[in-house]
């Protein structure tokens, strides 16, 4: 009964791997990017976020099978539906609320540290970061202005 389970499953698992959806690994262009108040936040952001929140992801070896690769593609087409610096300018960014998602523990997710523990930061770091988000993002006007340019994103 149990080699029976297990060779059902193994097949469940082959037959899965079949379903085009996960397998969208594009990185559209990079527009351009918001302001950053200095180079230690965007390095920091590009270090915790930017596999989700911008058109450079780095994908995984796990993104490549399912059903974990469903799971990524989702994660990554929410994220840069709501907030992608690469995109910066277009209007369709909520770039004030990053530092509150920061605060409250919401970003970066639990789950997405466990294969990225270099997205996790010591209360000092996390401090810092909110408070580059805030000035990069400021509460009014978070939709931020673009440099129009792929470098030199600093004030």
């Amino acid at each position: 009964m149990l080699k029976k389970i297990a060779l059902w499953t193994l097949g469940a698992l082959v037959v899965i791997q079949f379903v085009p959806y996960g397998r969208n690994h594009t990185n559209p262009p990079v527009g351009a990017e918001p302001k950053w108040n200095s180079p230690e936040t965007r390095e920091t952001f590009f270090r915790v976020c930017a596999n989700c929140h911008s058109n450079e992801t780095i994908w995984p070896w796990y993104s490549h099978v399912a059903p974990a690769s469903w799971l990524v593609q989702h994660d990554v087409d929410e994220a840069r539906a709501n907030f992608n610096v690469s995109r910066w300018g277009t209007g369709d960014n909520d770039g004030d609320h990053a530092a509150r998602m920061v605060r409250r523990g919401k970003m970066p997710p639990g789950y997405y540290l466990i294969a990225h523990p270099e997205a996790r930061l010591s209360d000092e770091q996390k401090q810092a970061f909110i408070t580059g988000l805030d000035a990069t993002f400021p509460e009014e006007g978070g939709r931020g202005e673009s440099t129009g340019e792929k470098s030199g994103y600093y004030d």
